[in-house]
């Protein structure tokens, strides 16, 4: 019987080692981006819904008849308040970045938020308004945006429950009120996602880390 060679053994054995440790690595679950890597690309799809909200807000099809100016915050989420660096001073009196300011906490308003606006959309739709097709073909992406973004920055897949009840009884049974108040409510919007994609801009250049 021919007899093999330690050093060769030795290699075969090391071969045999690697191939198991590679097929478990390649068997084993996918990995869990961090927030860091989940965030890289959310910056832009943050500026793309808030360009979407601005030239939504040009249409005539939304905007048509009325002279209202107001701004509504329909939203009932601490976004503001949370999302807020609030600089503090060291015992050498420099200033310094927040300390406290929790990204988990800023980015769960933020869901909210767009939890809250993507309900008050498809509710509206389904009340009497003055051009069902065309407000449809308006607003319908502003919503499938909101969806993208919960998927590819959300720390949680699901939508705030909340959220439906909130808009339950915002429109009546006048499209012109109805569009008057969707009006309203798309400007509060646009104020409000300047304000989330500032703090988009701050958690992704992770200075809150510092």
């Amino acid at each position: 019987m021919a007899i093999v060679p330690s050093y060769v053994s030795s290699s075969l054995l090391l071969m045999m080692m690697m191939l198991m440790v590679t097929w478990r690595a390649s068997s084993a679950g996918p990995v869990r981006a961090s927030n860091a890597e989940r965030c890289q690309g959310c910056p832009s799809l943050f500026r793309n819904l808030l360009g979407n909200i601005r030239e939504l807000l040009k249409s005539e099809d939304l905007r048509f008849g009325i002279t209202s100016s107001s701004v509504v915050m329909s939203s009932k989420s601490n976004t503001l308040l949370a999302c807020t660096p609030t600089p503090t001073q060291n015992t050498n009196c420099l200033i310094q970045r927040n300390s406290s300011f929790s990204e988990t906490e800023c980015m769960r308003n933020i869901m909210k938020d767009l939890d809250h606006y993507a309900a008050a959309i498809r509710s509206y739709l389904k009340a009497p308004i003055r051009s069902s097709e065309r407000e449809e073909k308006l607003l319908s992406p502003t919503v499938e945006m909101i969806q993208d973004l919960r998927k590819c920055c959300s720390q949680s897949e699901e939508e705030d429950s909340s959220s439906q009840d909130s808009v339950a009884s915002l429109w009546g049974s006048n499209s012109f009120s109805n569009r008057q108040k969707m009006w309203k409510m798309m400007r509060g919007f646009y104020t409000r996602a300047i304000t989330i994609n500032r703090a988009v801009g701050y958690i992704a250049s992770g200075e809150h880390r510092k």
